[in-house]
Formats: structure tokens, sequence, C-alpha cells
């Protein structure tokens, strides 16, 4: 468990907070544990066991696979020098490119700043050559903007900002995202509308 109070939030804007139970850890696809600043899979260890019911594999696929006694839930982020936690990402979002990790929120956050932009998602879509590519789903903030002349300039505003390879090969624009009440976007419906044909 991580938390952290107004002041300390003050000193590390965007922090999650500081272990209170268990020790975090930051690991690559490797299982090698990261330095401060550089974003992974989190872990934790000495904290209490879980399981997912009824998902023995699952269950397995969140332990630590050098046997530290450690586990994740999934998130990706990296720790600050004072041991404070960021959160960047969900390890089931991330985009695997050609061999190489993406991780969306990154173009995301980038995106939703972009003055014609009401609400945005990046997902990874099939491709035959390089796996999977990056795609831009689009509210624009007027759909009467939709269209080829927007698609490239929101490409165009995230390779100002990204790495060109985490940033959209292509933007594909909708009146509305599929949101629940709480807000949280349903990037798994998005994901498997691209990956059955049903969108393209």
């Amino acid at each position: 468990m991580v938390a952290c109070d107004s002041a300390e939030w003050l000193a590390h804007p965007g922090t999650v907070g500081s272990a209170k139970v268990g020790e975090p850890h930051i690991l690559d696809d490797n299982g090698e544990e990261l330095p401060p600043g550089r974003p992974g899979t989190v872990y934790f260890g000495g904290g209490a066991e879980f399981e997912y019911h009824g998902d023995p594999e699952k269950t397995a696929a969140s332990r630590d696979p050098r046997g530290r006694g450690w586990s994740t839930l999934g998130d990706i982020g990296y720790l600050d020098d004072d041991g404070f936690l960021y959160l960047t990402d969900r390890l089931a979002h991330m985009i695997i490119s050609g061999g190489v990790n993406i991780y969306p929120q990154e173009a995301e956050n980038i995106l939703a700043l972009h003055p014609k932009v009401a609400d945005v998602a990046i997902i990874g879509v099939p491709d035959e050559e390089m796996g999977e590519v990056v795609k831009a789903v689009v509210q624009p903030a007027s759909m009467v903007d939709a269209g080829p002349e927007l698609a490239e300039e929101l490409i165009a505003y995230c390779r100002d900002r990204l790495a060109h390879y985490k940033c959209p090969r292509s933007v594909d624009f909708r009146p509305d995202l599929p949101r629940l009440p709480t807000g949280k976007l349903q990037k798994r419906l998005l994901r498997d509308e691209y990956a059955t044909g049903v969108a393209k």
C-alpha cells in the first residue's frame, strides 16, 4: 500500500505516495530492477498474499518470475529518488509493435491537451508486419473538425512532443468513447472491435 499527504504530494506532484505496507520494486521485462525514474512493472514485496478467484494462470502471471516473493497488479510506473511511486499505465494496455513495448498513456496525455480533442484512447491494432501498430481513437471537440486534416495535425502534434514510434500512425474519430458511468475508459471494447474487424 502506498499513500501520501498533501504536503508530500506538493513536493512530489503526480505521485500516488510512498510505501506504507510492503516494498515497491520496478522491474523490466527480464525481471531486473530498474533505477529511479525508469518505468517498468510495479511489484510489491512484503505485502499480503492474494489470488485471482478461479484463475491460477492469472495468479501465477502476477508473481515475480525470479521467485523473490513479489507480486504485481499489472501497473506500470516508476519510483523517484525519495521512493515515491508514480503510475503511468496498465500492463494490459501495453502495445507491442515490432518487438518494442509502447505504453499508450504517454501519447494519450499529449493528445488530451490538444484544443480540438475532447477525449482520446490510444490502442494497438493488428498489423501483419509489426504485430501491432499505434492508433488513436479520438472524440473531437466538434465532429465538424473530424477528418484527414485533423488526423494529420494530431499525429504531427504528438510527434513534436514524443518519440515517433510511440505516436499514432492513424487516427479514427467518434462522437464519443466507451466510458463507464464512473468515467473509466473501456479500452478492451475498442481493442476487441479492431481485433475482430468490426472497426477498421
